[in-house]
């Protein structure tokens, strides 16, 4: 990589999260942590206003924005052939939104590329086992109430058939066992637990802030998992 698409790549990584640390793209584009130093001084001198902030790292000052960004044809391939795995390890509300932003993609493409994608489209098949069929619609909800540390009200189903309504704060989701995962504080058990996304009946939201502070890493969460995958 030249650069120019380095420091081009660096700066959409700024623009992706709220801090980036020198570490982090050094080992994203393969450099040195100096090499990273001269980059952020070659964008400042460029115009953008970045800051630094110390243990967290770089940031682009609020208000910046990049003008529209152009795709090129081996990267929407990329996100074609992603909306395929969609339909076996997401769910109708997360493969709406990902339709939904590939066509933003698309609407940006050069004619001859949006035909060869099309082209493309026509010719790429996955074969999901039947249980890998995701037929909820809870994940973008759950995202969201993950996001900004909501209490949300569960209708659940456990694996007895017995159901329960149950008040939890949703830490995290975990994909293993073939199955997505919610892990959350459980109000009525007083501890976290372990929800299958697919028994989950109903969601509300409740707009109510976590009451617990502060809630386990997932990170930590996972090592307690009964299986390694």
């Amino acid at each position: 990589m030249n650069r120019i698409d380095r420091l081009f790549g660096i700066l959409i990584l700024l623009q992706s999260k709220k801090y980036v640390t020198a570490d982090k793209i050094a080992k994203q584009y393969g450099i040195s942590v100096r090499t990273v130093y001269r980059d952020m001084k070659a964008l400042g001198e460029q115009g953008v206003p970045l800051g630094f902030e110390q243990h967290k790292g770089y940031f682009i000052v609020h208000g910046y924005f990049l003008p529209p960004i152009s795709f090129n044809s081996d990267e929407a391939n990329a996100l074609l052939l992603m909306e395929r795995f969609l339909a076996g390890f997401a769910d109708k509300s997360i493969s709406n939104h990902y339709t939904t932003a590939l066509n933003k993609v698309k609407a940006v493409l050069r004619t001859a590329q949006k035909e060869k994608l099309e082209s493309l489209n026509e010719n790429i098949k996955l074969q999901l086992p039947e249980r890998l069929t995701n037929d909820f619609e809870y994940l973008s909800v759950l995202q969201n109430a993950i996001s900004v540390k909501c209490i949300i009200e569960l209708a659940y189903k456990n694996y007895k058939e017995e159901i329960s309504q149950r008040e939890v704060e949703p830490i995290g989701l975990i994909f293993y066992a073939f199955s997505w995962h919610l892990i959350a504080w459980c109000h009525l058990r007083n501890e976290y637990r372990d929800f299958k996304v697919s028994n989950i009946l109903n969601i509300q939201c409740t707009e109510l802030l976590f009451k617990k502070s502060p809630h386990m890493l997932l990170n930590d969460y996972m090592k307690l998992l009964p299986v390694n995958y």
